[in-house]
């Protein structure tokens, strides 16, 4: 039935028990065995077995599951899914953190990788032709209990043994998207600025990504109201809990402001961050080097982009509540400024794009609230009994905005080389790659369940499989494997191959082409064999 946890409030150590039901003969009823099975280890978070309960799971271990039947799957996509599993160690966390469900998890999250934008509807269908870890149908009424089992301390002690495998190795890279709503059920389902520019309701999604594994490892759902800027102070929060000490962090613009920065600076975060070209110490260094910036020598050809960087001071500001005062210092920061041509011509045409809806929402007098700034930024309206109404363009406002075509800017508190920082910010395209696959790929752009228990385990499962899927498209575009195959059509490929189980003779595995062993080797396995 699942692990209980039960906290000792004299000694303040955690036990951990597991349910097993069975049925009571003389009661004619199902009841529910608690066996001890350990206790939580408060600085690691993992389950340290008792003496009795480790001698009886190692006697206890299982051997190979005897063949009952004649049956012939297809084998090939899932034994990849397999090796996924094993070599991101995502199998053995799942079994640590849901011994008696991973399974179940690793099935369904199968599917929805298997099974491009298939609702759990057809599950049934599908696993009657496939090998996969449960081996068994799991109906909806099976599934919904599942997600509704997944607790928040399983979910967290999941994200702490993953993020351990890559902490201090790489930047995470941080965003928020937002995933739309039927419901009116759910709590966190708001009016909220959606980026997609859907009208429906929403809840906000922030994912926190490996730049170098591209891997994803910690998620958490948001109220659809909140913006982006609101949520570094609880990302902060949340990596001391779950241990996280010396991280380093890629951010947007969109979560900058004065606040973060000195919140990134007083938890020893390393950052980059990009920034507004508006704000007075970025103008300020701009207009000093705008002329140097687009010199040759600040040419990188690589990127196609000027860039150069300038040692600032951070005016460091700390409340402190206990004293009721504030204390103030400078920290070391570098402000790197680009200037990139290409960007300069999109700019240009974007602007021009949008100045030309202005002015068309002035003269038919239908403005949009969210314009409303811009309207008066941009252009003056009169209008007299005569003439009517006339719309006038406020040139140097136009050419002011003009001035910062292709230009932009970071700021981070430990990398001093422009390009290198714009490498490791460009590298945070992997989160918008990962919303992607989450909203297309895994058919969650909009929610369809209606309960929050509900929704907090499908979600589970859903970024369970994004792992997954992150994996072999880093791999393919690591290796080359997109110049010849798009991703359906490489597990398409591995799919045909067979397993053949007979009781009399065991297990089979069907021809395997030297295209496919091509396929596994550059993905980083073995192809399967018996």
């Amino acid at each position: 039935m699942g692990i209980v946890y039960q906290k000792n409030k004299k000694t303040g150590i955690t036990y951990v028990y597991k349910n097993e039901a069975y049925w009571d003969k003389e009661k004619q009823q199902s009841r529910a065995k608690r066996t001890l099975i350990g206790k939580l280890d408060p600085s690691t978070g993992e389950i340290v077995p008792t003496r009795s309960y480790r001698k009886d799971s190692i006697s206890k271990k299982p051997g190979p599951v005897p063949i009952t039947k004649i049956r012939r799957d297809f084998y090939g996509a899932c034994y990849l899914l397999d090796q996924v599993g094993k070599i991101t160690e995502v199998e053995a966390d799942l079994k640590a953190c849901f011994p008696d469900r991973y399974r179940m998890i690793l099935s369904i999250a199968y599917y929805l990788i298997l099974e491009e934008n298939n609702s759990l509807s057809r599950f049934s269908h599908w696993q009657r032709l496939h090998v996969h870890p449960y081996g068994e149908d799991i109906p909806s009424q099976r599934s919904s209990e599942l997600f509704q089992s997944i607790s928040e301390e399983e979910r967290m002690m999941f994200f702490k043994k993953q993020g351990r495998r890559r902490i201090e190795k790489e930047y995470w890279a941080f965003d928020i998207t937002s995933i739309s709503s039927y419901s009116e059920t759910l709590r966190q389902v708001k009016k909220g600025r959606n980026k997609e520019y859907e009208r429906l309701p929403q809840i906000n999604l922030a994912l926190l990504f490996g730049e170098q594994s591209g891997l994803p490892f910690y998620y958490r759902k948001l109220p659809g109201n909140i913006t982006d800027v609101k949520t570094v102070k609880q990302l902060m929060a949340e990596f001391n809990v779950m241990g996280y000490k010396k991280v380093s962090v890629l951010l947007d613009r969109g979560f900058y402001s004065r606040e973060n920065i000195n919140l990134l600076f007083k938890n020893h975060q390393k950052f980059i961050i990009g920034v507004k070209l508006n704000l007075n110490y970025v103008k300020e260094t701009l207009e000093e080097e705008r002329d140097n910036l687009q010199l040759w020598s600040n040419l990188q050809p690589q990127f196609g982009v000027y860039g150069l960087c300038r040692t600032t001071q951070w005016e460091y500001e700390q409340e402190r509540p206990n004293k009721g005062d504030v204390l103030s210092s400078k920290r070391r920061a570098y402000l790197h400024l680009f200037y990139n041509p290409e960007k300069a011509a999109k700019d240009q045409a974007e602007m021009n794009d949008y100045l030309s809806r202005l002015y068309n929402d002035l003269a038919n007098n239908t403005r949009e609230e969210y314009r409303m700034k811009d309207y008066d930024r941009f252009f003056t309206v009169t209008s007299t009994p005569k003439r009517g109404r006339k719309v006038t363009p406020k040139e140097e406002a136009m050419r002011e905005a003009a001035r910062n075509y292709g230009y932009f800017a970071l700021l981070s508190n430990e990398v001093n080389d422009p390009f290198e920082a714009l490498s490791l910010y460009r590298s945070k395209d992997i989160v918008e790659k990962g919303f992607g696959n989450l909203k297309d790929r895994l058919n969650f752009r909009r929610m369809q369940v209606s309960s929050e228990l509900s929704l907090n385990g499908k979600l589970f499962v859903e970024f369970v499989a994004l792992i997954y899927l992150s994996y072999i498209k880093k791999k393919m575009q690591d290796t080359g494997l997109f110049d010849n195959w798009t991703l359906q059509g490489l597990l398409d490929e591995l799919d045909t191959i067979e397993r053949f189980e007979y009781p009399e003779h065991g297990r089979l595995i069907g021809e395997v082409t030297k295209k496919q062993k091509d396929i596994y080797a550059k993905l980083g396995m073995k192809s399967p064999s018996l």
